[in-house]
């Protein structure tokens, strides 16, 4: 799968792929906002891991954020269970390089049209971390709405934080 979003790419993952991850990865700027699933340091065993899970993937719900040369980021979804199974949980990461620069919104909004075009799925979220004002900004400008408040629902680096939930519903996207 390849989409265009300007000058960048919402791709499938590739193996060669592993020394762009290595690179932008291990990064504590990145992780620091991100689940604990996604290590630090990021070692070489994580990007084999990651990708060989990736690539076999099916249906396809993680992708490489690219320029024309190299991985810059990731994005994906996570299918929901049970009573929740019409919606999905959208995360996304961008190489501090890259930041900036709208390419996430992009990706954001690119992202979000597929999975309400190519799944039955009426509903896109996403958490975000209490002082995080970057990635809110990139649901805000990708259509999501603030639905609350998790009060200290994170535990990330030995202290509490707050987690905002943003959620789109498919007949909001446009």
């Amino acid at each position: 799968m390849q989409i265009s979003i300007g000058d960048y790419f919402i791709r499938s993952y590739r193996t060669e792929d592993k020394s762009s991850l290595l690179k932008y990865s291990n990064n504590s700027n990145v992780s620091v906002n991100l689940r604990d699933s996604f290590p630090y340091p990021y070692t070489s065993e994580d990007a084999d891991s990651w990708i060989n899970a990736a690539v076999k993937q099916n249906p396809e719900l993680n992708f490489a954020i690219a320029n024309s040369s190299e991985l810059i980021g990731g994005i994906g979804i996570i299918m929901q269970p049970d009573i929740f199974r019409y919606s999905a949980e959208i995360g996304y990461w961008l190489a501090e390089p890259f930041w900036g620069n709208g390419i996430a919104t992009h990706a954001v909004k690119a992202l979000t049209g597929y999975v309400f075009i190519n799944f039955e799925i009426n509903r896109v979220f996403a958490g975000v971390f209490e002082k995080n004002e970057p990635s809110e900004r990139v649901l805000i400008k990708s259509g999501y709405k603030l639905e609350g408040i998790l009060r200290k629902a994170v535990y990330k680096r030995n202290k509490f934080l707050d987690q905002k939930l943003y959620a789109i519903l498919k007949e909001e996207y446009k």
